[in-house]
């Protein structure tokens, strides 16, 4: 996977169960278990919880929406006096080389001593035997935060973490036994990971038609409501140092512009002109050159519209779009092209969120086409269209791919625009342990 979660020490298990895409209780099926142990092995505080995760050795996950529930085991050998046993559901995020800031506690007390036991007793000293609390904690779908002097409402940000990062996002599951004045408590954590539920609104009909029914789509021209269109540029340039001629582009998105992991982003792309051999030339789909790009802000200003500073705003490639000729779009003075990006499953979504914003956009970078030579070349994009990656697709539009089969998604990847902490980051993902991933 290319993104991972961070790591813990307990190690679960469990029964299996498949993950849903809904955020009802039926996909929380399958069970995880930690604990910790004394000196000699004895398993003396466990924590048992039901999530989404796919495994048992997979990190447990929960969506938006879901009840955490579970059961946490006080096996004591020993008569012995403690203050309170509580489980609390904490969330903070953590920048390189920084503390991590919470924003999110919620805590509940499972015994004190003016409580009753789950059976009815009450006791004021734990004496030998196994002690058993069932618990369900409701995660909230959002928080309220301070964010550049303001107080806002945030819904719950995604778990992240990735190799060389520069920010961890962390969830995590933590039982508490107070022990007193005079006396360390003892905790058991186990992390997790929260998946927000985000989908895109429903495609035009005309497109809602193409994908259920597995049907060619119908451009811009045909389903005006089904693309939004930029607007259009001007390529000019001299071809094989013997003339100049120049092209307008015409490049649309299919509608809404939120696309799904494990979806893709359908293209249109037209090219009009006088000259043929131009056409032929930029319309040949190694020529194109159509970048997905994730923007990660951090810091204070992260949530800011206006341009994020150099030193923690890092931005990476991770897709790049493939582009074919449909049958029957070639005409006299037109190039017409169909395209899609990739938008892989391990991708994390867009995201909006106090030190930590994640975001999209496509960039359409200058043509490399031999023989040519553009009249004015960019070092910036030609156009750029900002995109938003939901965890979801939409509901009951199954958006295919329509690629044909020897059109291979060329990915593509520019660590070198990733620069500045990464060398710390790298030392923050150890210190994380790795493990995991959704």
């Amino acid at each position: 996977m290319d993104s991972e979660l961070p790591g813990y020490s307990e190690a679960p298990s469990s029964t299996a169960a498949g993950p849903s895409s809904n955020a009802s209780q039926t996909g929380l099926l399958q069970g995880h278990t930690s604990s910790r142990q004394d000196s000699k092995g004895f398993e003396w505080l466990t924590l048992t919880v039901n999530s989404r995760a796919p495994t048992s050795t997979s990190l447990p996950v929960f969506y938006e929406g879901d009840v955490i529930s579970g059961q946490v085991d006080f096996d004591v050998l020993k008569s012995e006096s403690i203050k309170g046993i509580s489980i609390k559901i904490s969330a903070g995020t953590t920048l390189v080389g920084q503390e991590e800031q919470l924003f999110l506690d919620v805590e509940t007390d499972l015994w004190t001593p003016s409580m009753s036991l789950p059976n009815g007793s009450k006791v004021t000293k734990f004496t030998k035997g196994k002690y058993s609390w069932p618990f369900s904690l409701t995660l909230p779908t959002e928080v309220e935060l301070q964010d550049q002097k303001t107080v806002k409402k945030f819904p719950l940000p995604t778990s992240y973490s990735e190799r060389a990062g520069t920010v961890y996002l962390d969830y995590k599951l933590i039982v508490t036994v107070k022990r007193g004045l005079l006396k360390s408590n003892h905790t058991l954590t186990t992390a997790f990971a929260y998946v927000p539920v985000t989908r895109p609104e429903l495609p035009s009909p005309m497109l809602q038609k193409a994908y259920n029914e597995n049907l060619p789509l119908v451009g811009p021209e045909g389903d005006p409501d089904g693309w939004h269109t930029l607007p259009p540029f001007t390529i000019q340039g001299k071809f094989f140092d013997s003339h100049t001629a120049e092209a307008t582009l015409n490049l649309a998105l299919a509608k809404p512009l939120t696309y799904g992991r494990g979806t893709v982003i359908p293209l249109w792309l037209t090219l009009t002109g006088d000259d043929e051999q131009a056409l032929d030339l930029l319309s040949t789909h190694k020529a194109i050159k159509l970048l997905l790009v994730r923007s990660l802000a951090t810091g204070s200003d992260a949530t800011s519209d206006t341009e994020h500073r150099t030193d923690n705003c890092f931005f990476e490639n991770v897709a790049c779009a493939v582009f074919w000729a449909p049958e029957d779009y070639r005409g006299q003075g037109q190039r017409v092209l169909q395209g899609e990006v990739n938008v892989k499953r391990s991708l994390k979504p867009s995201t909006l969120f106090p030190r930590f914003t994640i975001s999209y956009q496509l960039d359409l970078q200058s043509f490399e086409v031999a023989g040519f030579v553009p009249t004015a070349p960019k070092s910036t994009p030609l156009l750029r269209q900002k995109v938003t990656i939901a965890n979801f697709p939409a509901l009951g539009v199954p958006v295919r791919s329509h690629a044909p089969p020897e059109y291979v998604q060329e990915q593509a990847a520019d660590y070198n625009k990733s620069v500045g902490l990464l060398e710390n980051g790298n030392q923050r993902f150890i210190h994380h342990g790795g493990t995991g991933g959704i």
